[in-house]
């Protein structure tokens, strides 16, 4: 019995690397940008599994590009220098002291998942949005108020992205940019820098890797998730208040992103293991998928 045990399970195995093949087949040599944040940067076994799963995906020719936060690594480094965490519509109030914590913070977040994937034996390169222009960026305000060294992208410039990829690197991406006009440095919310960095190199691709299973019609109804919509019917959500809190700047990232070159946004639920690869990689895919046009 557990020799028939056995073979099944192999038999198994081998379907799911079958069913895989056409969906390697299809991305190979695209670009796909995975915003990385949320329990997925904070849990050790979640980290190791998700850039597992990027190794996995650039193994099989893909060109990943990680874009990550750190906000509550921040919010927890403020707090030890006895500095608290103040936010205005979701956007951390950012002075030079905070500033300086947050750059340190994040490069830190950085080398670390460098580091992770150089154990991996893949090439990474850590960056931040200052590095030869890549985010440039204009003061953020909210709602009118000046928040302090928040920024908003201007532009984007994809040419050491290019580099790095064309010579079989995976960036890895800070979200610090600097100011146009002063040339200081501005911290960027990590969901808008994925969106200016997809955009910038064409992405096949967008990842958002949050703390929900993606888009609902009722959030407090788990059956009501949306596994596929296309940019007008997320634009109608938006208008009608279906989606508020922190869904609503996500989604309209990602209609952005769309408008701009992106070919496809998804939105999954990195607490869930290799998230990424089911995806990637299955007919049923899981979280919400958002696309240019309909398919039908």
């Amino acid at each position: 019995m557990k020799n028939n045990e056995s073979i099944e399970m192999i038999i198994a195995k081998a379907q799911t690397l079958s069913e895989a093949l056409p969906y390697i087949q299809k991305f190979n040599g695209k670009k796909v940008v995975v915003k990385y944040g949320g329990s997925a940067m904070v849990d050790e076994n979640l980290k190791y599994n998700v850039i597992r799963d990027v190794a996995l995906l650039k193994l099989v020719g893909m060109k990943p590009i990680i874009v990550h936060g750190g906000g509550k690594e921040i919010s927890a480094w403020l707090k030890k220098i006895g500095k608290e965490s103040e936010f205005v519509n979701g956007l951390r109030v950012t002075d030079e002291e905070t500033l300086d914590v947050a750059e340190m913070v994040l490069s830190k977040v950085n080398k670390s998942l460098v580091s992770l994937m150089t154990k991996l034996g893949l090439k990474a390169v850590g960056i931040s949005g200052k590095d030869a222009g890549l985010l440039q960026v204009k003061k953020k305000l909210s709602d009118g108020k000046d928040i302090g060294y928040v920024g908003e992208v201007t532009s984007a410039d994809a040419t050491i992205l290019d580099t790095l990829l064309d010579n079989d690197f995976i960036p890895v991406i800070a979200p610090i940019g600097l100011g146009e006009e002063d040339n200081h440095g501005y911290n960027i919310n990590a969901d808008d820098a994925a969106c200016a960095v997809a955009t910038a190199v064409k992405a096949e691709k967008l990842v958002f890797l949050t703390d929900i299973e993606g888009v609902f019609v009722d959030p407090t109804d788990k059956s009501t998730l949306i596994s596929e919509m296309d940019i007008h019917e997320a634009q109608e959500f938006i208008d009608n208040g279906v989606v508020g809190g922190g869904m609503l700047p996500k989604l309209s990232n990602c209609i952005e992103a769309l408008k701009n070159g992106v070919s496809r946004v998804h939105m999954l639920d990195g607490r869930m293991e290799h998230c990424l690869l089911l995806e990637f990689f299955t007919e049923k895919g899981i979280g919400t998928a958002i696309l240019k046009e309909p398919l039908f």
